[in-house]
């Protein structure tokens, strides 16, 4: 008769030994090195991009605030007078020139809070007739449907094409304007409407009496070419 013979115990798997505290905190270090190398090459591929972008759309927001404007160069402005901004200046005066580098008017930055959040503007300036000739909004996160009006009304930023500043801008109930310093509110949107006024009211105070006079303008810098001398 021939045995029964029966399976054979089978052994009991080891468990993995657990790793090492140290190993764990070097994987989480060379993860977040790694991490932050690639968010920093990404950042660093990209800001030229970016700041080229905002450059153009700078530059095409003054075209579009000082009509017959195809040309411009950014000021420094203080008590000692004017002069063109250099790389690291902060500049939110800019000069504006037509075709043939003659002044034109100025497009001044602004902002201020809104009903929402910051709003940041840009509107052209006539100092020969001491008048606003445009106005651009550049950032605002105004309650859509509402508050957005600011730059979806056409009405609206129509106002600011020729709005005198002598009085000072002011805010009337919409339909109510007759004087040239006045703007129309929009109906449901009455507090974002004051709010661009008063940015823009604020930001004349601020610089209106320290603008050269169309004739004090700094002249249009020409621009360098490789291979000028210094």
């Amino acid at each position: 008769m021939t045995p029964t013979s029966f399976p054979a115990t089978p052994t009991p798997m080891q468990a993995a030994p657990e790793p090492s505290g140290a190993r764990l905190v070097f994987t989480l270090m060379l993860a977040g090195l790694l991490s932050g190398l690639a968010i920093v090459s990404v950042y660093e591929w990209t800001l030229p991009i970016i700041e080229r972008n905002n450059a153009a759309a700078l530059e095409r927001a003054v075209f579009k605030v000082v009509p017959g404007s195809a040309q411009m160069q950014a000021l420094m402005i203080d008590d000692t007078g004017a002069r063109t901004a250099t790389a690291g200046d902060t500049p939110h005066i800019f000069a504006a020139y037509d075709d043939a580098g003659a002044f034109v008017g100025y497009a001044i930055a602004a902002q201020g809070p809104g009903f929402q959040d910051t709003i940041r503007l840009l509107y052209g300036y006539d100092p020969a007739q001491q008048r606003i000739i445009g106005m651009e909004i550049l950032d605002s996160r105004e309650t859509p449907g509402l508050g957005d009006k600011i730059y979806k009304d056409m009405g609206f930023v129509g106002d600011f094409d020729a709005l005198s500043v002598v009085p000072p801008i002011v805010c009337v109930k919409a339909g109510a304007k007759v004087n040239d310093n006045e703007v129309d509110a929009i109906t449901g949107a009455t507090i974002s409407s004051k709010a661009v006024v008063r940015i823009i009211g604020l930001s004349n105070e601020q610089w209106l009496a320290k603008l050269p006079g169309p004739d004090d303008v700094p002249p249009l810098a020409k621009p360098e070419i490789a291979g000028d001398a210094p």
